[in-house]
């Protein structure tokens, strides 16, 4: 019987899984990027009470967010193609996770922005202050602050389902783990340093987050 865990195998395919595990990350920030900048448009659009747009961008939303991640995945790359879009599956993992997670910073963002005195709306209606100089130099300087550690949460939550993107042939740490154990018929330490390779990486970031949310707790 071979045995269990042999290390110089498993030291030995640490560089792959490495390779890979920057690919999860490159996802990750991109696709974190996104997530954060469509989630604010999508907050500020909803803020601006226009109804027809208002109703859209909610249903939207509501449909992104009832609806699997790993579906609108496979409808991006597999559907789209149909109709004459064809993206890599890299770009389609991006985007995918970028959008799906916009759908739920852009409620974060609300909660923020509704959580800002309404006295500072007054004050900059006040001012004469022009819109965007209301929202950028007022509102949102008080409101993402309030919403940074659940906006970290979810960074931290979007690189832990990167691995859904092995559904689609992107070589992230997980598929890579996947490989390896095709290859060798030795799951056991590409998987557990897939596994401890997340986990070096997410645990560091959720402590980071919690000392945050303890900062910006009420005293």
């Amino acid at each position: 019987m071979m045995p269990l865990w042999d290390w110089g195998y498993a030291v030995s395919i640490v560089p792959e899984l490495l390779r890979a595990l920057l690919v999860t990350i490159e996802i990750t920030l991109l696709g974190s990027v996104l997530a954060l900048l469509l989630g604010l448009v999508i907050a500020v659009v909803r803020r601006a009470r226009t109804p027809v747009v208002d109703q859209v961008v909610w249903a939207l939303v509501e449909f992104i967010r009832s609806t699997p991640l790993l579906v609108q995945v496979f409808f991006l790359f597999f559907v789209l193609p149909q109709f004459g879009i064809v993206l890599s599956a890299f770009v389609v993992g991006v985007v995918g996770l970028g959008v799906h997670y916009a759908a739920y910073t852009s409620e974060v963002y609300r909660a923020g922005i509704d959580a800002v005195p309404v006295g500072q709306w007054e004050a900059a209606t006040a001012l004469s202050l022009p819109r965007s100089r209301t929202w950028t130099g007022v509102i949102l300087p008080q409101a993402i602050p309030r919403v940074l550690p659940a906006l970290g949460n979810y960074v931290i939550s979007m690189f832990k389902e990167v691995p859904l993107l092995l559904g689609i042939g992107v070589v992230e740490v997980v598929n890579k783990a996947k490989e390896i154990s095709s290859e060798t018929f030795r799951p056991t330490e590409p998987y557990t340093i897939a596994g401890l390779l997340f986990l070096l990486l997410s645990y560091p970031a959720s402590i980071l987050v919690r000392r945050l949310e303890r900062r910006r707790a009420p005293a």
